[in-house]
């Protein structure tokens, strides 16, 4: 049997596995708000940057039209977000957190950075730094 493959040590299979962590912290940590990975997402970037056209929305949470398309429809029956036409553009539809939303958002914060912890808790700060680095650059 040729050694040249080993499983565990290709790059898919350890972001596979980093992910099924990360997602597990996640489950773990959003219990009880009914939110996907992907939804916190959008929460959290109409957070950081204000409305968005929902092209943007998809770009900046590196979701596919049809992927984001979905999540916005789910977030828009919640009341969490809202959708309007763009001033400049009638055709363009503008997304923006609704007051409750927003409210949420911020409830999620401190959820989302703690889950961002325990995710490289086995890292040294060194280590963390270096690693987001690298991961910067694949994405």
């Amino acid at each position: 049997m040729d050694g040249a493959y080993a499983l565990n040590a290709q790059v898919g299979h350890l972001l596979r596995r980093a992910n099924q962590r990360h997602t597990a912290l996640f489950a773990r940590r959003f219990t009880g708000f009914d939110l996907t990975p992907l939804q916190f997402a959008v929460l959290m970037k109409l957070r950081e940057a204000g409305p968005l056209s929902q092209n943007l929305l998809g770009r900046q949470t590196a979701m596919d039209p049809n992927t984001v398309q979905g999540v916005i429809l789910r977030l828009l029956r919640r009341r969490l977000i809202d959708r309007s036409s763009s001033p400049e553009d009638k055709r363009r539809k503008v997304l923006a957190l609704t007051e409750s939303g927003r409210a949420l958002a911020e409830r999620l914060v401190e959820q989302g950075l703690a889950i961002s912890e325990e995710t490289l808790a086995p890292l040294n700060a060194a280590q963390r730094r270096q690693f987001l680095g690298l991961l910067s650059k694949l994405t």
